[in-house]
């Protein structure tokens, strides 16, 4: 299929599972300064984002590297090293030890702008369906539905897909809320962004970093999604996003601003739109880290997040009405 030959060639099979690693056989070594070196060095050739987040790496190393001294502590070491992959600003960069896992929490960048109970409570009735990974039911007098993806977990099938859409065939416009949604399985993507479509449509484009150099990368590589499936809808959907929509999140608000009846509401997503690889330090910890970059058809880098195209944020003195939803419904409401 169209989608998989892209995923293999651009050695993606690292992101079905975002905790997946590629492993590199080293030397063994306890010492500070080996372990820093060898992960600073395979950043330095490997990782995707220095140039487009104007990050001057051999700076961090002098920085950090004047940290560390003979005998320190492996918990101290850790924590220098995780320092400096922070400084990456990037939550597919993590650092695992038998005792400790970095990461950045890019999701804390922006107000938190979702709360699951507060929809349950409000919008949806005791008795809302639960269809695979979709949670799920009408609003608004049954004018519009309301769907759920908490993850993409790897398991969005045709039949869950076709029970989901069938069910709001008649509605004025479906709710698809990816709030707090940090990611998973990059094939369920394609999979329910193909129910979008009635033709042949690109999304955007990959490419590799291919050398040690800030702009060495492979040339890049168009994605596209055909119509598939036996239900689709056509009238307008509304993806809720938010800074904790993060990696496989931002690839479908990605792709979604290139599908014409899909309107992004809410507030920019967390990015992760590099893949990550990793490997083994020469003491035993594990890292991994972006090493490829996705633009939009048009050539954009959004990294650090997508935009939605309207901004809604919620309003917490009112623990009754999500501002996001209620956005979300106007917006379908004015364009029946």
């Amino acid at each position: 299929m169209r989608y998989k030959l892209l995923i293999i060639s651009l050695l993606i099979v690292v992101f079905s599972s975002c905790e997946k690693l590629m492993f590199e056989e080293n030397g063994k070594s306890d010492d500070a300064y080996d372990n820093f070196d060898y992960l600073w060095e395979q950043c330095h050739e490997k990782y995707a984002f220095f140039a487009y987040k104007g990050i001057d790496w051999e700076h961090e190393k002098t920085v950090y590297r004047n940290c560390l001294y003979e005998g320190m502590s492996k918990d101290s070491l850790f924590s220098v090293m995780a320092a400096m992959l922070d400084e990456l600003r990037d939550d597919h960069v993590n650092l695992v030890s038998d005792f400790n896992r970095s990461f950045y929490g890019n999701y804390r960048r922006g107000q938190d702008n979702f709360d699951w109970r507060m929809v349950a409570d409000n919008y949806l009735p005791e008795n809302y369906y639960v269809s695979g990974p979709f949670s799920h039911d009408f609003l608004a007098g049954d004018s519009i539905g309301y769907i759920r993806l908490s993850s993409f977990p790897g398991n969005i099938d045709g039949e869950n897909l076709d029970f989901v859409l069938n069910r709001y065939q008649n509605t004025e416009g479906l709710i698809l809320d990816i709030r707090e949604n940090a990611g998973g399985t990059i094939a369920d993507v394609y999979d329910l962004l193909s129910r979008f479509v009635d033709q042949k449509t690109l999304l955007y484009h990959s490419r590799m970093k291919s050398g040690p150099g800030n702009d060495d990368f492979t040339a890049s590589e168009p994605v596209y999604i055909e119509p598939e499936g036996g239900e689709r809808y056509h009238k307008t959907v509304c993806l809720l996003t938010d800074r904790g929509s993060y990696s496989a999140s931002s690839f479908t608000a990605l792709g979604a601003r290139a599908i014409d009846n899909v309107v992004i509401v809410g507030d920019t997503t967390g990015g992760g739109l590099g893949v990550p690889n990793g490997g083994q330090l020469p003491n035993g910890w594990t890292y991994r880290f972006s090493v490829t970059q996705t633009l939009d058809k048009n050539g954009n880098n959004y990294e650090s997040g997508v935009p939605p195209h309207i901004t809604a944020l919620m309003d917490w003195s009112d623990r009754a009405t999500d501002e996001v939803i209620e956005r979300a419904v106007e917006e379908i409401y004015a364009r029946r």
